[in-house]
């Protein structure tokens, strides 16, 4: 399979309402940002795991490891929370790959430059997402 040309974009660049939409230079800035945001990630889960197996167990008083604990298990959370959102770049990457990025998954409308620098891993465009937004709402009101 012949790989995409690399775009090379000038330093500073930021899409344009003035260009074509999701023209190859929005694309290549797109994935960039989501290959350097996805680099923090794994960067910031690889500190979360060594300070976890740096520590020292059965240290301190039984307070101190009651907040140790927490602490373990609120950073436990954040890497979750991490491995989820790597998840959901990586299938933005693969969006940008085939080309559907920055179209709504359900109308197939433009998600919108600023909506997608705000949230570059959005799949849904602002009506599309409200709609989703409210039905949950309804669903958790219900119960």
């Amino acid at each position: 399979m012949p790989s995409k040309p690399q775009i090379e974009l000038p330093e500073g660049y930021k899409p344009s309402e003035d260009e074509e939409y999701m023209c190859p230079e929005h694309l290549a800035y797109f994935r960039q940002k989501l290959l350097n945001w996805r680099s923090e990630l794994i960067e910031e889960s690889q500190e979360t795991i060594n300070n976890l197996r740096g520590e020292v167990r059965d240290v301190g008083d039984e307070a101190e490891r009651a907040s140790r604990e927490t602490e373990n298990s609120l950073e436990l959370r954040t890497r979750d929370r991490y491995r989820k959102l790597l998840g959901k770049i990586d299938q933005a990457l693969n969006r940008v790959d085939d080309n559907s990025y920055g179209y709504c998954e359900e109308t197939g409308e433009e998600i919108g430059l600023a909506r997608l620098e705000a949230r570059p891993i959005a799949t849904l465009c602002l009506d599309a997402q409200e709609r989703w937004e409210l039905k949950q709402k309804q669903m958790r009101d219900s119960r």
